[in-house]
């Protein structure tokens, strides 16, 4: 008989599995077409990247509850400008936010804190709720990111089953 996870045991599979496979995508991206915009209203990819880390970042304030004291003005932090200095700062954020995960107490988790529920409103969220939500948005992030992939010319790994660059059979 095999012990049973753990709900944040779980997340944390999940979190760290998830990772790996935006690392594979981001680390397939030219480096040459970074400023690629497909649209006047969309991110540059290397904006559109770091949001793996600005998120990690967001989700910080919010575990601690900062959205509700006025810790979070809104604005998201810059871009690094080179490729590399990027990933090191979606590594960093995750593996930081990651240790955040592993210190809160499972009573902790349970507990609400303010959090974006829509359009300049703020609801109440179970921390382990927010985990999960922003771990959707980056796989949501992710897929607009393997869109950037493909129209820079970049080959797009396989994310959850082949891709035409990573054919399974």
């Amino acid at each position: 008989m095999t012990a049973s996870r753990s709900p944040k045991q779980a997340f944390l599979e999940t979190y760290d599995k998830e990772h790996q496979t935006t690392m594979k995508v981001l680390r397939a991206y030219p480096t040459d077409k970074l400023e690629l915009r497909p649209h006047a209203m969309c991110k540059t990819a290397r904006e559109l990247a770091f949001v793996f880390a600005a998120e990690r970042g967001l989700g910080t304030v919010a575990m601690h509850d900062g959205i509700a004291k006025g810790e979070f003005t809104g604005e998201m932090p810059k871009a690094p400008e080179k490729w590399d200095d990027l990933l090191a700062a979606v590594e960093k954020a995750h593996h930081d936010f990651g240790d955040l995960v592993r210190k809160t107490s499972d009573a902790e988790l349970e507990q609400p804190v303010k959090f974006f529920s829509g359009p300049k409103q703020l609801g109440d969220w179970p921390r382990f709720h927010l985990l999960w939500h922003l771990l959707h948005d980056e796989i949501h992030h992710r897929g607009q990111f393997s869109i950037y992939l493909r129209m820079a010319g970049g080959k797009v790994p396989s994310i959850y089953g082949p891709t035409a660059d990573e054919p399974w059979m």
